[in-house]
């Protein structure tokens, strides 16, 4: 392939992608504004008017936040790739390092920084504009901050040592380097499900255990109905940064542990957490995560093929307004390059990756349904769905596209089917 018909191909891929997107997102808004001025007739009895309004308001407000980060971040990859951004960056740290491990780290490190700073005023304004506006924000100025700095601080710590064993084996392991990288990552990935909720996590949050012991011998027991084991029940202060609420089980093998965020515990009834948990349980007991891990580690390691064979291809470079290095390697503006045009061209497959996690969340519910009442489920998500302000006439095809679950309408008539 010639470096102009990648040019034209990228192009192109870059232009359905967004005006796929825009009209997604245009059709969303103009559904949920023609569905805000009545509630469904199945919510009618139980969610009021007024939180119908403002799920929807919330939603449209979202989404148009959405569509300018999109025309934002397409001006930004633009200007990265043809207009030469990621070029003058290279030349000009190259210029600072020479060629060798110090500027690869360099240009990645270089580039995450300058995509962040693109992010940093969108963050800010979700959360202390939009999400403040809808009563959900919690979080100070001094916690965004910190926040920033723990996270810069992780992704040093634990992100610099992969990237250089990453960019090692791209150099020295020759032409298989893509499978020993795709080993490491997934060591890496396993290594974090045992990590994340005991060592990362709490630089973020505070994980005190359930207290609360009549709820703590109703969750045992559920568990061991459905014959789970954990390391623990905690409670998480998800309401200092927000009035969202939600639980999880994190963490692999012996480390699993059951979260509940506080603000959960404080609107849902017993039994409706019980419904809640059963139904988070239902995904392990059904294999669900260890199905995703199978699926997410067969396509990286296809992706880490696909860019050994790009790497090597010097119109995938200049094609995308990069002169590829003649002394020293390319290895970090291949990674860089990849990463940035990887999602122009698979985004038009989304609808698939839902169509699968739907199907895991029907599942699951019908778990759910097994071990608890099933009413219980419904009475519970209609609250969450009220309390995060989800709308509950979402368009279908932006759902199809962008949504991990089923509609609430949808899911709600598949449990009640099932009593």
């Amino acid at each position: 392939m010639s470096s102009l018909a990648f040019s034209v191909l990228f192009l192109s891929f870059l232009g359905v992608t967004v005006l796929l997107r825009f009209w997604l997102s245009s059709r969303h808004i103009r559904h949920v504004v023609a569905h805000r001025h009545a509630v469904p007739a199945e919510f009618a009895e139980k969610i009021p008017l007024y939180a119908h309004q403002k799920a929807a308001d919330y939603t449209v407000a979202r989404t148009k936040l959405g569509m300018l980060s999109l025309m934002v971040n397409t001006v930004v990859l633009i200007g990265f790739t043809l207009l030469g951004g990621l070029q003058w960056l290279s030349v000009t740290l190259f210029k600072i390092t020479g060629p060798g491990m110090t500027y690869q780290l360099a240009l990645l490190a270089s580039f995450g920084l300058i995509s962040a700073l693109i992010e940093l005023p969108f963050d800010y304004y979700k959360q202390f504009v939009l999400e403040a506006k809808f009563g959900f924000n919690k979080m100070t100025l001094g916690l965004f901050i910190s926040d920033l700095v723990k996270n810069t601080l992780v992704a040093i710590v634990i992100g610099l040592p992969l990237v250089w064993v990453i960019l090692t084996l791209m150099d020295k392991s020759g032409d298989l380097w893509w499978l020993y990288a795709w080993f490491v990552w997934t060591g890496f990935q396993l290594l974090m499900l045992v990590l994340y909720p005991t060592v990362i996590a709490p630089l973020f949050n505070k994980f005190t255990p359930l207290q609360d012991e009549s709820l703590r011998t109703r969750i045992e027991n559920l568990m061991q109905r459905v014959g789970f084991a954990s390391k623990g029940l905690f409670v998480m202060d998800g309401s200092k940064r927000s009035a969202h609420g939600n639980a999880y089980f994190s963490g692999f093998g012996g480390a699993k542990r059951i979260v509940f965020f506080d603000t959960l515990l404080a609107r849902l009834g017993p039994q409706e957490i019980e419904a809640v948990l059963a139904h988070e349980l239902g995904h392990f007991k059904l294999k669900h995560i260890v199905k995703r891990i199978v699926v997410m580690f067969a396509i990286s390691l296809g992706f880490l093929a696909l860019l050994g064979y790009l790497k090597t291809q010097v119109w995938f470079y200049t094609g995308l307004g990069v002169d590829p290095l003649l002394i020293g390697n390319n290895d970090a503006m291949a990674l860089i390059l990849f990463m940035l045009v990887l999602p122009v061209f698979t985004f038009i497959l989304s609808p698939l990756s839902s169509i699968t996690s739907r199907k895991h969340e029907f599942e699951a519910d019908a778990f759910a349904a097994q071990y608890t009442n099933a009413q219980d489920l419904v009475s519970a998500l209609v609250k969450l769905y009220e309390d995060n302000a989800s709308t509950l006439t979402p368009d279908p095809l932006h759902s199809a596209f962008y949504d991990s679950h089923p509609p609430a309408s949808v899911r709600i008539q598949h449990l009640l089917a099932s009593r």
